[in-house]
C-alpha cells in the first residue's frame, strides 16, 4: 500500500511527463481496492473458520490472502514500463556501458556472443528462467509447513527489495542491452525448449526500461536471503542456481553487469530493510493475523 501511495503521488506530481496519468492512478486505486477487499474477505473467512471449522471456501480465501503478493509484484513491474520516464525523459544506458567497460575492459553483452552455442544458450535460458521459481518454492515450503510468520517475513524482504528497485528505475531509466545494442549482434540466441519459452515470455511481457537495478537479481537475492534465515538447507540448494542466473542475465542480453551488481545490492538491502519493517509494528500486526488463522493451529 505504501508503494501504491508513493507511486500515485509521483504520477500526480510529474503528470506532464506521462501519456495517461489519470489511467495509471486509476489502476493504482483499483489494485489497492482489490488488495484491501481480499484482506477483508480473508479476515472474515478466517474468523468464521475459527468458529465453525475450516471449509473449502475458507481454504480458498486463506490461500489467496497469502499468495496475492506474487501477482502484485508482477503488476508493479509491468507498470514500470509506463513509469520509466516519470522523472527523467532520457536513457542512462551509456553510463552503465561505461561502468561495464571500466570493470571488465569490454562490453560484456557483446563480448559474450563469441561463446554462443545452442547448448550453452539453452543452459543460460534455463538459468534465467529459474528466477521465477525461487520465491514460489520458498513460499510453498513455508506455506505447506504452516510457518506463516516466516512466510510473511520472506514476502516482506521481497517487497522491500522490489520497491527499492522500482523507485530507482523511475528516476534512473535504463533500457537494457536488448534495446540499446540491438543490431550489433551477429544473430539471435538459438536453443531448445527453455529458449523458446523465454522468448515467448519476453514477447508477451518484456518491459522497455526498468533494467537497472536488475529486478530478477534483486528478487532472487531477497529470496536467497530469506532461505538463509528461514530454511538454511534451501539456501545451499538455491545458491548455485542463483549464481548461474546472475551470469545468464548478461549472457542472454537483458542486463549489463552494472544491473546485476545493482540487483545484488538492492536485494540485500531489501532483506535488511524488510527485517526491520517486519520486526516493527507491522510485524506485530502480522503476528496477530497469523495467530488468528485457524490453519496456523
Amino acid at each position: 500500500m505504501g508503494y501504491l501511495a508513493l507511486s500515485s503521488a509521483l504520477i500526480a506530481l510529474f503528470a506532464e511527463n506521462l501519456t495517461h496519468p489519470g489511467r495509471l492512478i486509476g489502476m493504482q486505486i483499483l489494485a489497492a481496492a482489490l488488495i484491501l477487499s481480499l484482506c477483508r474477505v480473508g479476515a472474515s473467512s478466517a474468523k468464521r473458520a475459527g468458529q465453525t471449522g475450516e471449509t473449502l471456501t475458507s481454504k480458498f480465501w486463506h490461500f489467496w490472502r497469502h499468495w496475492y503478493p506474487h501477482l502484485f509484484f508482477l503488476f508493479c513491474f509491468e507498470e514500470l514500463g509506463k513509469l520509466v520516464h516519470l522523472v527523467n525523459p532520457g536513457w542512462e544506458d551509456a553510463k552503465l556501458i561505461a561502468i561495464d567497460r571500466w570493470l571488465t575492459g569490454v562490453n560484456p553483452p557483446l563480448w559474450l556472443e563469441r561463446f554462443a552455442h545452442p547448448a550453452l544458450n539453452e543452459f543460460m535460458q534455463f538459468a534465467y528462467f529459474t528466477y521465477f521459481v525461487y520465491l514460489l518454492i520458498l513460499g510453498a515450503i513455508l506455506y505447506y509447513q504452516r510457518d506463516f510468520k516466516s512466510y510473511w517475513a520472506v514476502m516482506t524482504y521481497s517487497a522491500a527489495g522490489y520497491v527499492l528497485g522500482y523507485i530507482i528505475a523511475m528516476v534512473f531509466p535504463v533500457q537494457s542491452p536488448w534495446f540499446t545494442l540491438a543490431g550489433q549482434w551477429h544473430g539471435e540466441l538459438t536453443g531448445g525448449p527453455f529458449t523458446t519459452l523465454i522468448n515467448v515470455i519476453e514477447k508477451l511481457g518484456r518491459v522497455h526500461g526498468a533494467a537497472f537495478p536488475s529486478e530478477h537479481v534483486a528478487g532472487a537475492m531477497a529470496a536467497l536471503w530469506g532461505a538463509w534465515r528461514h530454511r538454511r538447507w534451501l539456501f545451499w540448494t538455491f545458491l548455485p542456481f542463483v549464481t548461474c542466473m546472475c551470469a545468464s542475465t548478461v549472457y542472454v542480453r537483458n542486463h549489463y553487469v552494472a544491473d546485476v551488481l545493482g540487483g545484488l545490492v538492492t536485494g540485500t538491502l531489501g532483506y535488511f530493510v524488510g527485517r526491520w519493517v517486519f520486526q516493527g509494528s507491522r510485524g506485530a500486526k502480522i503476528d496477530a493475523v497469523v495467530e488468528s488463522s485457524p490453519t496456523a493451529r
